[in-house]
């Protein structure tokens, strides 16, 4: 995600003390500086009462040329200031790194504390636009930066909030008014990243029947004759889904209409309205996965996989990234940082494959390899080592080594085709936006000549659609020759078929561990010897797909393969190409 290294603050004038007017009031405060001159220290101006205090202490402490530092009370307005200023540092982070972090750290210095804690996240309420691309992913980064809260600081904001069945209503018959809209769709996005955060009892606790109402409310299609807006159900979702992972409250959405509310909403998933793609595809996930209705086919039952021979690989992701049943549809909804791959590798040629934009936020796609290294809770995707590039048309950059630089394409929006080509004959990486061609790109071949995978990573709140090549693409290179996925892959039946968690869960459960099974995938028999170290109790398709010895992390020069059928071994000099590869070693 391009994060920005820490470095040293200035060190400021040593603060005076603070104002005796201040000094009984709970809360957060600002830092002030008079220069003589006008200046002050935030992008704020601060109030006439708080000029009159920084002259009075220049003039008491005879400071004609030095600065005066002062703390004043933080406000409302102020701190809407900073939530809409940093939202637009975000996404120019990588010209202001430096800026966004200390921006973060103000978030933490007046979170730290009951009072300022609510201040804050009420701000986030109030001040993220509904027509900001970023501002559910920002929100669940902004809270990430807070303290953690004490009970009765959540408590207290339940309470101030005074959700209810009959106030989402009133903000959905005022649809008008974009402010009542974005204060429910962030609401929803506050309360249920602070249930994924909290989950458990303090979870549990947030979730009363009156909040509960309000997110039901959401699900409505119309309320007395008005359209509900599509976005504010997508977030009343994905707020109820985040609830639900506690017990207790899936318990309590299990006794509404829940289950009627999602098959309603499921229908959704093929319109040509991209909002209403997110709440059908979220609907669906929750309807195979949290909310399973009796009778009704699970997806990956009845979905169609005969000409899909290339596809996101479900076993190579955490849980927390969505993906659809036929492993071409991939979505977050957590706040780390989530990457996946495609499950066929290249080593020569070229190769061309497309992506639709299902959300115009923070995504970085692209091209990675097997070295390639993704942390999802640190913020390392795609493109933030020298394995891997990406291109983010959020914030308009191209990312290679976690550097950035700025590309002359417009910012991405829903429904735009980005396509991505891989030419390894001329050692060129070339992206498209809706057939537009950015000039061709080659740092990553300094440390890869092969082992290329289509990758993606993702912010939270966000999906896109791939096509390997199943489809026809909508943009094709014109100036040359190139090979799709589709037309060289092969998956079998098992390793497509992308299994909801509790199906997954029940093979574990009805699994038979034998003796000889693999370590790593515990499905086939470990029939691999590992040289030169000999360790073995590994299978030979994993030994293809790992860098070294899972076992004392040695080099892998051969391997020596025991054939079941005629009880011989065979010698293999390499096998550091993955299973997928076109080309054998």
């Amino acid at each position: 995600m391009g994060n920005c290294y820490r470095k040293q603050r200035t060190p400021l004038q040593r603060l005076g003390t603070r104002p005796t007017e201040l000094d009984d009031e709970d809360g957060p405060y600002m830092l002030v500086i008079n220069n003589n001159n006008g200046a002050t220290g935030t992008s704020n101006n601060p109030s006439h009462s708080r000029w009159d205090n920084l002259r009075n202490r220049a003039s008491r402490r005879n400071r004609d040329t030095q600065p005066t530092w002062s703390l004043c009370r933080l406000t409302d307005e102020e701190l809407d200031k900073h939530v809409i200023d940093t939202l637009s540092t975000l996404r120019n982070s990588a010209e202001n790194g430096t800026t966004l972090i200390l921006r973060m750290r103000m978030f933490r210095f007046w979170a730290n504390g009951e009072t300022g804690w609510n201040m804050v996240l009420l701000s986030l309420i109030r001040a993220v636009p509904l027509d900001n691309a970023l501002g559910p992913s920002a929100i669940t980064l902004f809270i990430d930066h807070c303290p953690l809260p004490t009970k009765q600081g959540v408590m207290k904001l339940v309470n101030d909030l005074n959700l209810s069945w009959e106030k989402a209503a009133d903000e959905f018959m005022h649809g008008r008014n974009t402010d009542k809209c974005a204060r429910h769709r962030n609401v929803c996005a506050v309360l249920g990243h602070l249930a994924e955060s909290l989950a458990g009892p303090l979870s549990a606790t947030i979730l009363t029947q009156n909040t509960l109402e309000y997110f039901m409310c959401g699900l409505e299609q119309t309320i007395n004759g008005v359209h509900i807006p599509v976005v504010n159900i997508l977030y009343s979702l994905i707020a109820l889904e985040k609830f639900a992972q506690t017990g207790t409250n899936k318990d309590k959405i299990n006794a509404t209409e829940i289950r009627a509310k999602l098959m309603a909403l499921e229908d959704w998933t093929e319109s040509s309205d991209y909002k209403k793609c997110q709440v059908g595809f979220s609907a669906r996930w929750l309807l195979d996965n949290a909310f399973i209705v009796e009778g009704r086919p699970l997806s990956y039952e009845s979905v169609s996989l005969n000409n899909i021979n290339a596809m996101l690989n479900h076993n190579d992701v955490s849980e927390y990234l969505k993906l659809s049943a036929d492993g071409l549809e991939a979505r977050s909804d957590a706040s780390s940082f989530e990457s996946v791959r495609c499950t066929y590798c290249v080593n020569s040629g070229v190769w061309y494959y497309e992506v639709t934009i299902i959300t115009p936020g923070v995504m970085q796609i692209g091209w990675a390899t097997k070295k390639s290294k993704f942390f999802n809770y640190d913020g390392y995707g795609i493109g933030d080592d020298e394995y891997s590039c990406a291109y983010d048309g959020c914030r308009q950059l191209y990312w290679h080594q976690a550097q950035s630089r700025r590309h002359i394409h417009p910012a991405w929006r829903e429904g735009d085709i980005l396509g991505l080509l891989l030419d390894l004959e001329k050692n060129q990486v070339i992206f498209y936006l809706n057939g537009d061609p950015l000039p061709s790109e080659g740092g990553i071949f300094n440390h890869a000549k092969e082992g290329f995978f289509a990758a993606a990573s993702f912010m939270s709140h966000q999906q896109c659609i791939f096509n390997f090549g199943a489809k026809p693409f909508k943009f094709p290179p014109l100036d040359r020759e190139y090979s799709c996925f589709n037309d060289h892959a092969t998956l079998t039946a098992e390793e497509k078929l992308i299994l909801p968690k509790h199906k997954k869960l029940e093979l574990i459960k009805l699994s038979e561990f034998r003796a000889d099974q693999c370590d790593l995938c515990c499905d086939l028999k470990a029939n691999t010897t590992i040289l030169p170290c000999k360790h073995s109790g590994i299978c030979s398709r994993c030994v293809e797909i790992v860098d070294c010895c899972p076992f004392c992390r040695s080099e892998i020069t051969g391997t020596i393969i025991e054939d079941t059928n005629s009880n011989s071994y065979t010698s293999q000099a390499c096998t550091s190409k993955s299973s997928h590869c076109n080309e054998k070693c």
